[in-house]
């Protein structure tokens, strides 16, 4: 799992709605670099790591809601829900066929060829899961919360 990156600059004593600026922008940051290579069905841990940016981005969203304007904040925190969303069903059938393999590499061969068939029909789910992540990750959707994301923290403070 990817760390959660410090935020440049941070500083206790300054104003909340500064704070909240910095650490949206370097939250933000992240889910967008793990965006790369996310439908990537052979690197599960693509899809891990943006799912946990887009939960450390929801956070931090609701943590400094104060500080943001609330038609603003409601509508990027939407987006953000929707996206972890997508992310999230994809990454459960990812964690089933991991778990299920593990079993097959351990159960005999008649309880194998069961597992096999099960491992398969969530392969399958798999790949409508992907299928219904792609426009969430698709870079017009990316370009549109990262403009949404910038407009929320011109917003920071009014």
């Amino acid at each position: 799992m990817a760390r959660a990156r410090g935020v440049p600059g941070f500083d206790c004593d300054e104003p909340f709605a500064r704070a909240a600026v910095r650490v949206i922008e370097v939250r933000a940051a992240e889910v967008f670099e793990h965006s790369q290579g996310v439908l990537d069905l052979g690197d599960v841990e693509r899809v891990h790591d943006m799912r946990v940016a887009t939960r450390r981005l929801r956070a931090a969203i609701e943590v400094f809601e104060p500080c943001f304007p609330r038609k603003r904040l409601r509508k990027a925190l939407r987006e953000v829900k929707a996206l972890a969303d997508a992310l999230g069903e994809r990454r459960d059938r990812d964690v089933e066929i991991e778990f299920l393999e593990g079993l097959a590499a351990e159960a005999s061969a008649v309880d194998s060829e069961s597992l096999a068939a099960l491992i398969e029909s969530r392969r399958e789910e798999q790949r409508r899961a992907n299928d219904d992540l792609a426009p969430f990750v698709a870079p017009g959707r990316l370009k549109k919360l990262r403009r949404r994301l910038a407009k929320l923290v011109r917003g920071a403070g009014r």
